[in-house]
């Protein structure tokens, strides 16, 4: 039997009831909510208390009531790593009295004895008082029971919210109800916010003579720094294999000189924990690695758990990859598409102690080399088991790591890799084009229970793809797609140079490159003339400045009378800053509407509040009144407002 009277149910943030952590960042402030009620008309009170794993002790911080028996807390972690939460609620019986006595007194009907069950109560919580306390507790009873005065002179000290909070925190909290465990983890800011450029290494030599090095990519620092970036993302470094190695374009068959994919990894030349020869040697990649700190960046390396067929693993450890019935080894294939380059690995092998050892132990390698952050290639088409076992350990031992999922597949099974352990996740973005697109995918992300473990990172283009919009939408399509990834999530990356230099030529029929550098080295000239590089570092120098931009939260749609114009404002929930984005999703002509915008998400008071939207993209400034305003956008001038949102006095 229990006398526990308080129910709590419906907790949030909540991962699969508690399985899986939900994902918060140092400083962020985390907003725990729960149904908490009880029967009768008891007053009652709740707390978010949370601790370490193991820890004897709970911090708390006092929850407050919202609507229909929803409670909500708040409070902030600054240190990294696994956290644990829950709520608590008990009977307010002290907060209770005061307000039948409040309204006894009001009616005129309180007795000596109305006011003696206050006193007894202040009674119950005297011997849990400080020194201090218990001095101003005693004297409040004493009032109560001073029958030489009136009865509303004897109340009001001990009905006043003082006395109230005071009674609070000394209160045993008799009968109180503790709901189940909820897991957090606390990862560092750049899990929350970033912005990522991908370049490949061979590509970066200013002499079309030769393949680029690490030390090419050093040169290439401060141009990347110029735009804006802070995380430099660099495909596979690692040897290539040189056996049924590909051409240019994909061809089957390699040309002499042909210097292959790098995600066909290894060779006679090593394998994962390997860097390729033409790049340089492990001393130049550590230098890349300081150089990029000097920089304000950090470098990501690509992770892709697949290996060439003259692999060393191949010949070591035959038993990590399955075998075909004639005995030869079966190489990746997506039906059409074969890559003869790569054999997967075997995740239903008889050693997966060893398989799974090793492949931790390639983070391990580049961990201890000063990589924070990795982009994981196509995750999904390795086991999930692994994938919570490695990750789970290697934050255990550096909570600073990042993990980028890169993953294209099923929605439920990119949030499955989500809800597991990786900090980021791509997304769909690159094919949403339409509003209604839009305004349905970003709700789902930002307005449901994913957001709570689903970290959304957009990318308009990857060297896997470049979409039908940007093959024929022109510098609108490029800028639009630009704006959208960096407002809408507080982290997303572009891989350059070819999204700055809108390179749009697609192999036939295809969402791919044409000439595509997973084949070949390019040469860039960085300075032509139509580069979209001015707008890149504007656009990056608005997320930099605005708190808005730089989390998921506080995300909201506003209306607008045009399928063509997209309006949604994101809105920091500490400082209050606010950015109101309004996007032309035609990339070719003109459009304009009129927005019906939701005030409050805007932080706007009243209708008829006034308030002050400033284009950061343009320079303009606009007085507005009300939920009503007309907006034109021209795609051949700039496709999108960024407006910060400025309150007039209210």
């Amino acid at each position: 039997m229990s006398n526990r009277r308080v129910s709590i149910r419906a907790v949030s943030p909540s991962v699969d009831g508690g399985r899986y952590p939900a994902k918060t960042s140092r400083g962020e402030t985390i907003v725990v909510e729960a149904d908490v009620f009880a029967d009768s008309h008891d007053l009652i009170r709740a707390a978010v208390c949370w601790r370490r794993p193991g820890q004897r002790r709970w911090t708390e911080a006092p929850m407050r009531p919202l609507l229909n028996d929803r409670w909500r807390g708040e409070f902030v972690l600054d240190d990294l790593g696994r956290y644990e939460f829950r709520i608590t609620g008990w009977i307010d019986r002290f907060g209770s009295w005061q307000r039948d006595t409040r309204k006894k007194l009001d009616a005129g009907v309180a007795t000596d004895v109305d006011l003696a069950i206050g006193a007894e109560l202040i009674d119950d919580v005297l011997g849990r008082a400080t020194t201090e306390d218990a001095d101003l507790l005693r004297a409040l009873r004493d009032q109560l029971l001073d029958t030489s005065a009136d009865a509303d002179q004897r109340a009001s000290a001990p009905l006043s919210p003082e006395t109230g909070e005071l009674v609070a925190r000394n209160d045993e909290r008799r009968f109180a109800t503790a709901s189940d465990r909820y897991p957090l983890r606390v990862d560092r800011e750049r899990a929350r916010f970033s912005t990522w450029y991908e370049l490949f290494p061979r590509s970066t030599s200013p002499d079309p003579a030769r393949s680029g090095t690490f030390d090419d990519v050093i040169d290439r620092l401060p141009y990347v720094q110029a735009l804006g970036f802070d995380v430099l993302y660099l495909p596979p470094i690692h040897p290539i294999g040189k056996v049924h190695r590909k051409g240019r374009n994909n061809a089957v068959a390699a040309e002499a000189g042909d210097p292959g994919s790098p995600w066909a990894i290894g060779s006679d030349e090593g394998g994962h924990d390997a860097v390729h020869p033409e790049l340089g040697t492990m001393d130049d990649f550590r230098r890349l690695v300081a150089a990029c700190d000097d920089h304000g960046l950090e470098l990501a390396l690509d992770i892709a758990f697949q290996c060439a067929p003259d692999h060393p693993w191949v010949r070591e450890h035959p038993e990590w990859f399955k075998k075909r019935p004639d005995g030869s080894i079966q190489y990746a294939e997506n039906p059409p598409k074969k890559y003869q380059d790569i054999y997967p690995l075997d995740f239903e092998t008889e050693d997966a102690e060893g398989l799974w050892n090793a492949l931790k132990g390639v983070f391990d390698h580049w961990i201890a080399e000063g990589v924070r952050i990795f982009r994981v290639d196509n995750p999904h088409t390795k086991a999930f088991p692994f994938w919570e076992w490695c990750l789970n350990a290697l934050l255990d031992e550096h909570p600073d790591l990042i993990f980028l999922s890169e993953s294209f597949t099923r929605p439920k099974v990119m949030q499955e890799l989500a809800r597991i352990g990786f900090n980021q996740s791509y997304t769909y973005f690159a094919w949403k084009n339409a509003k209604w697109e839009l305004e349905q995918y970003y709700a789902e992300l930002f307005l449901t229970e994913v957001r709570d473990y689903f970290r959304p990172n957009s990318w308009p283009n990857t060297p896997d793809i470049l979409t039908e919009f940007l093959q024929h939408g022109g510098r609108g399509a490029f800028v639009q797609k630009l704006v959208l990834a960096a407002t809408l999530t507080a982290n997303y990356g572009i891989y350059g140079p070819a999204f700055e230099l809108m390179l749009h030529e697609a192999r036939p029929g295809a969402e791919e490159y044409l000439d595509n550098e997973k084949y070949e080295v390019r040469h860039w000239d960085l300075d032509q003339p139509h580069s979209l590089a001015e707008m890149i570092r504007l656009v990056n120098r608005v997320r930099n400045e605005n708190p808005a931009l730089q989390q998921d939260r506080g995300f909201a749609l506003h209306a607008i009378d045009n399928e063509q114009l997209f309006a949604y404002s994101k809105r920091d929930p500490q400082s209050g800053n606010t950015v109101l984005v309004v996007v032309n999703l035609d990339p070719q002509w003109k459009q304009a509407g009129t927005t019906w915008l939701d005030l409050g998400a805007l932080g706007i008071e009243r209708d008829d509040q006034p308030f002050t939207v400033h284009d950061r993209i343009g320079g303009a400034r606009y007085t507005w009144h009300g939920r009503s305003n007309y907006v034109e956008l021209d795609p051949n001038v700039s496709p999108a407002h960024v407006f910060v949102v400025e309150p007039h006095p209210a």
